[in-house]
């Protein structure tokens, strides 16, 4: 139902701006990126999804807080990214050797404080020499 509000045009910009930070807080404000609104009303906002680039680092800025699993990232972006984007970006990331999966299932940041060094306990797991 239609506004009344004689200010609903700055009422519709002040929600607007309200929700892009709060998308801006959702996925961890990573520098350099903005979700361009596509189209907007008093109900609804629609935002483009991040670019794979955009995403690499939104994903990195989330890993900078702590370890997280797939679950969590994805509650964090739905509606932004789906878990199968998110999955094969954190897919090249560790191809990449900048993440790696925990035993619980939770991805971290190689080099980042607190990592437990698990690779190298699998590495000599398999020293035969």
């Amino acid at each position: 139902m239609p506004r009344k509000n004689g200010n609903s045009g700055m009422q519709n910009n002040r929600n607007t701006e309200e929700l892009i930070s709060n998308v801006g807080k959702e996925i961890g404000e990573a520098d350099n990126i903005t979700l361009r609104v596509l189209y907007e009303d008093s109900d609804i906002i629609v935002f483009t999804a991040p670019n794979e680039d955009e995403l690499r680092e939104i994903v990195l800025n989330m890993l900078r807080e702590g370890p997280k699993t797939l679950k969590d990232m994805h509650s964090r972006l739905a509606g932004i990214a789906s878990e199968d984007k998110i999955r094969r970006c954190l897919i090249r990331l560790m191809d990449d050797g900048i993440v790696t999966i925990d035993d619980e299932g939770k991805y971290r940041l190689l080099g980042i404080e607190g990592f437990d060094g698990g690779l190298e306990e699998e590495s000599e797991k398999f020293n035969y020499f």
